[in-house]
C-alpha cells in the first residue's frame, strides 16, 4: 500500500504569477506547498504585460520555461512617442541591454497566457491550484499555522502547516488578518485596458504612447496578427457610472490621432491605480507578497515582476529553513530585503506616473516637445542605455544591506546580482544556476585550498577559465563568489581566501542540498 503524502509544508493563499512561482520554485526545492485560490478558474483577461529580463533568469534557474515564454512573447523592437497626430520620436528597443543578461529586450506576455504556462509547469510536477478555496481566517503559534479554508459550496476544512504565504492581492486576507496596515493613496484618474484587434501605423511590434493631453493612450503588441493592448486615462468628467462604462465611451481622440481602427475588441475593463506598501511583509510564521504587500502605477511594466522576485527570495529561504540547512532567522531578510526594494520602487513609479498624467499647460509642453526631443539624444549614449535597461529589466535590484551581503571583488558587491558573463568558447555563467544551491564562483585561477574549503562545507565549487569578457562584466581575477540560490553574491573576496569563506559559511550555516 502507497503511503500517506506528506503534509504540505508552506500553504499559498492566490494562484496569480507570484503564488505560482513560489509554488514552482519551493516543488523545484523539494518541500511541497499547498496553492489554493477562491476564483472557480485563472483569469480570462490580463492587467500585467511585460516580462522583465531578470523574471526570465528566475524562469531559466527552472530549466526551459524562460525559452518557452519567450517563444510565445513579442519581444518589443522600439517605443515611439506621438504629438499632434504623428510620430515625433522613435526609440529603439531591440538588444538594448546586451552583454548584460541572456534577454537583452523588453518582452511582453500577457499575464492569462503566462498563468497558464506556470499552472502546466506546476501540474507537470504533480502540484495542482486548489479552485473555489478561500482562506477565512488563521492562527499562529510557535511551530505551525492553523487555517481554515472554505470551499464554493460551504464546506469549511482545516489545514496545518509550518508557513502562510499571503499571494492574496491588494484586499489580501492575510494582510488584514494580521492587522498590517497599508498605507498610501489612490490616483484620481480612471484607468481603462482593453484587448484589441486593430490596424494601423501603430499596430507592429513597437510601444506607441500618445502625449498630447492628459486621457494618455499608450499601445502595447501582443502576441498574434493585429492584437495590442490600449492602456488609456478616462477623465472623471466623462464617467458618470463606471460600471457601465464601456470601449465606446472612451475618447477618440488618442485613437483618432494615432490612425488605429479598431476591429473588434476582445476584452475591456477600468480599474483603479493605486500606490501603497505593507508597513511590514512578515508577521511571525506568515509573509506577504506581490500586490498584497504592494501596489504602484503601472509604469515601467514592474508590479507583477516585482511579486514574482518576491517569491523567489522567500522560496528558497524556505526551503532551507525547512530542510534544516539555516536557521529561522534567515526568513527575517526576505522583509529586509524586498521591503527596501519596494519602498523606492512605489516612489519612483508615482514620480514618473505623476509627470505622465499631470494636467496643464506647463505639464504639456514638457511632454509633448521637450520629452520627444530629450529622449532620443539621451538614447545615444551607451551608459545611459545600459542604465535604463538595468532600472527596468530589475537586474540592478540589490541588497548591499541585507546580513547576508558581504564584501566587494572587482565592481561586484554581496548583495549584487552576480553579473552575467558569456565568452564564445564556454557560455555563459548562469547556466551553474539552475542547480537552486548555494555555490561558489571563482574567475581565473582559485586560490590553494579553496576546493577542499568547499568540499568541506558541502558546497560546489565552479571555476571558470579566465577571459577578457569577465573584467568588463566587473568581477576580479581568482576572487570568490559566493552565490545564494537566486543568483545574488553574499560573499565576494578579493582575495579568494578560504579562511572567509569558511568564517561566512559558519556564520550563516551554509551549505549546499543534500
Amino acid at each position: 500500500m502507497a503511503g500517506r503524502a506528506p503534509d504540505p509544508a508552506v500553504l499559498i493563499a492566490g494562484a496569480g504569477p507570484t503564488g505560482l512561482t513560489l509554488a514552482l520554485w519551493l516543488t523545484k526545492l523539494g518541500i511541497r506547498p499547498r496553492i489554493i485560490d477562491k476564483n472557480a478558474e485563472p483569469a480570462p483577461y490580463s492587467r500585467a504585460l511585460g516580462v522583465q529580463a531578470r523574471t526570465l533568469e528566475f524562469y531559466r534557474q527552472l530549466g526551459d520555461l524562460a525559452d518557452e515564454l519567450v517563444a510565445k512573447g513579442v519581444k518589443v523592437a522600439g517605443i515611439n512617442l506621438w504629438t499632434r497626430g504623428r510620430r515625433a520620436a522613435r526609440v529603439p528597443f531591440e538588444n538594448v541591454g546586451e552583454g548584460l543578461s541572456p534577454y537583452p529586450f523588453v518582452l511582453t506576455f500577457a499575464q492569462d497566457k503566462h498563468e497558464r504556462l506556470l499552472i502546466d509547469r506546476l501540474a507537470d510536477l504533480g502540484v495542482t491550484v486548489e479552485r473555489s478555496t478561500e482562506l477565512v481566517r488563521f492562527e499562529q503559534s510557535a511551530s505551525s499555522v492553523r487555517a481554515e479554508l472554505r470551499r464554493d459550496d460551504g464546506s469549511q476544512q482545516r489545514c496545518e502547516v509550518a508557513y502562510l504565504a499571503g499571494c492574496d492581492g491588494a484586499h489580501s486576507t492575510v494582510r488584514e488578518a494580521l492587522g498590517i496596515g497599508f498605507g498610501g493613496g489612490t490616483y484620481s484618474h480612471l484607468f481603462y485596458v482593453a484587448d484589441v484587434d486593430a490596424t494601423g501605423p501603430a499596430v507592429d511590434r513597437d510601444i506607441h504612447v500618445d502625449l498630447d493631453q492628459s486621457d494618455l493612450l499608450a499601445i502595447f503588441p501582443m502576441t498574434g496578427k493585429n492584437r495590442v493592448r490600449l492602456v488609456g486615462t478616462i477623465p472623471d468628467d466623462a464617467v458618470e457610472d463606471e460600471s457601465a462604462f464601456g470601449f465606446a465611451d472612451v475618447s477618440r481622440r488618442p485613437i483618432e490621432l494615432m490612425k488605429l481602427d479598431v476591429i473588434r475588441v476582445n476584452w475591456f475593463s477600468t480599474y483603479r491605480v493605486h500606490h501603497r506598501i505593507a508597513d511590514r511583509f512578515h508577521d511571525g510564521r506568515a509573509f506577504l507578497l506581490g500586490d498584497a504587500a504592494h501596489v504602484h502605477s503601472p509604469v515601467g511594466a514592474q508590479g507583477m515582476n516585482t511579486g514574482i522576485g518576491d517569491a523567489v527570495n522567500l522560496a528558497w529561504k524556505l526551503a532551507d529553513v525547512l530542510n534544516d540547512r539555516a536557521n529561522a532567522d534567515l526568513l527575517d531578510t526576505y522583509a529586509l530585503e524586498r521591503m527596501a526594494f519596494a519602498r523606492r520602487l512605489v516612489a519612483t513609479t508615482d514620480r514618473a506616473f505623476t509627470i505622465a498624467s499631470k494636467p496643464g499647460p506647463i505639464a504639456q509642453r514638457v511632454r509633448t516637445i521637450i520629452v520627444p526631443r530629450l529622449l532620443p539624444l539621451l538614447f545615444h549614449f551607451r551608459s545611459l542605455r545600459r542604465y535604463l535597461f538595468r532600472t527596468v529589466s530589475q537586474i540592478e535590484i540589490r541588497y548591499p544591506k541585507s546580513p547576508l551581503s558581504a564584501g566587494k571583488a572587482g565592481s561586484v558587491r554581496g548583495g549584487d546580482r552576480l553579473p552575467w558573463v558569456r565568452t564564445e568558447s564556454d557560455g555563459d555563467n548562469f547556466a551553474a544556476l539552475r542547480t537552486l544551491t548555494w555555490q561558489v564562483h571563482v574567475y581565473g585561477e582559485p586560490a590553494s585550498g579553496l576546493a577542499d574549503a568547499c568540499a568541506g562545507i558541502g558546497i560546489a565549487l565552479t571555476v571558470f577559465a579566465w577571459k577578457s569578457e569577465m573584467k568588463k562584466a566587473g568581477v576580479r581575477r581568482g576572487a570568490i563568489y559566493l552565490v545564494r540560490p537566486d543568483g545574488y553574491v553574499a560573499l565576494a573576496d578579493h582575495d579568494g581566501d578560504p579562511a572567509r569563506l569558511r568564517g561566512y559559511c559558519a556564520q550563516h550555516r551554509v551549505t549546499s542540498a543534500a
